[in-house]
């Protein structure tokens, strides 16, 4: 049987530490190179990306090159969908190291169980071994941090989900339901696989399929990168008629509980008898799981991190719900005028 050809598809900007390992592990995946084609689709980096792009290029006939001048994440993903010959698509990210199985693997469980779209296990990994980036990779898989985000959270066998990351994509569903929302700076793939599984699609989640996913090392950027998810998930909400999960509503939620109570607090004193109790217990709970990772990985010092990052994740994302509810929905700004960054 003639393998499925397959495109890969790399969004990078300023990926001069991480593009060259990644296009190393593509050379070493045991799919042929002649059944694949790798485009790294670069958003006018400023640093050696470009250059080190075209090194390997330049010796690798099925690496190629795209200059993405829009620069931004579903301009990257849409151009080398078009460019791309594919039976299948796969799309990769610049932080993560991938098994030399991976594409042969992802292929395989697609065609058996007839996948629309299929991914497997994001295992988030600390960059350096300081303590503060191994606390935000333990926040960043702990459902207490993400709740039931299964491709972060692990499973114990094959399942559907709403949404994979990396996912293997069959060329036929961008020819029926079209292309990633380029108006979604943040979370055009959710709101592409809540369009999907609109159409009748199917997502698969193999937990047999795994890569490293290396965390941000700041604590600055995860409130960023968590802030803008929420910002844009209302207008994802908006754009497929419904919420695509219950969970992104919790922070939401928990915001709001706080603004609300906090607010009436000030005007009646007698309402801070109702918040403390409920923050008190979201204390609890957070101590809980970090107890919980504080034994598994056997670093008391993340006592001096989990708690507030946690906190600073559920807030940030639910802040960002809110901000996105008040500009999209309510305000009906333009994308391009709420501040984003990378």
């Amino acid at each position: 049987m003639t393998l499925p050809f397959v495109s890969v598809i790399i969004p990078c900007f300023n990926e001069e530490k991480f593009i060259g390992p990644i296009l190393e592990s593509l050379i070493s995946q045991d799919y042929p190179h002649d059944r694949m084609e790798v485009m790294a689709v670069d958003g006018n980096s400023r640093d050696r990306t470009q250059e080190i792009i075209r090194k390997y290029a330049a010796g690798w006939p099925f690496i190629r090159l795209l200059l993405n001048e829009r620069q931004y994440v579903p301009f990257a993903l849409n151009m080398g969908i078009r460019e791309s010959k594919g039976d299948f698509i796969i799309i990769f990210g610049s932080h993560a190291d991938y098994p030399h199985n991976y594409i042969s693997a992802l292929i395989t469980r697609s065609l058996s169980l007839d996948a629309d779209n299929i991914g497997g296990l994001c295992i988030a990994r600390p960059p350096d071994p300081s303590n503060k980036s191994l606390a935000i990779s333990e926040a960043l898989s702990s459902p207490f941090g993400v709740g039931n985000s299964y491709f972060r959270i692990g499973a114990d066998a094959i399942r559907k989900v709403d949404t994979v990351t990396f996912g293997c994509y069959k060329r036929s569903v961008f020819d029926r339901i079209g292309l990633f929302d380029e108006s979604l700076l943040r979370c055009q793939d959710d709101e592409f696989n809540a369009r999907l599984e609109k159409h009748g699609g199917s997502i698969y989640l193999d937990p047999d399929i795994s890569v490293d996913y290396y965390t941000r090392t700041t604590v600055k950027s995860v409130y960023r990168m968590f802030f803008q998810y929420g910002l844009f998930k209302p207008l994802v909400s908006m754009k497929i008629g419904k919420p695509t999960t219950v969970r992104q509503l919790v922070p939401f939620f928990f915001v709001m509980f706080m603004l609300t109570f906090i607010l009436l607090s000030l005007a009646l004193p007698a309402f801070l008898w109702l918040f403390l109790p409920v923050m008190g217990l979201y204390l609890v709970i957070n101590l809980v799981f970090t107890a919980r990772i504080m034994k598994k990985t056997k670093h008391p010092a993340l006592f001096l991190y989990l708690p507030w990052l946690f906190f600073l994740v559920h807030f940030s994302y639910g802040w960002g719900y809110l901000n996105g509810i008040i500009n999209f929905l309510i305000l009906h700004h333009k994308i391009n005028i709420i501040g984003h960054s990378r």
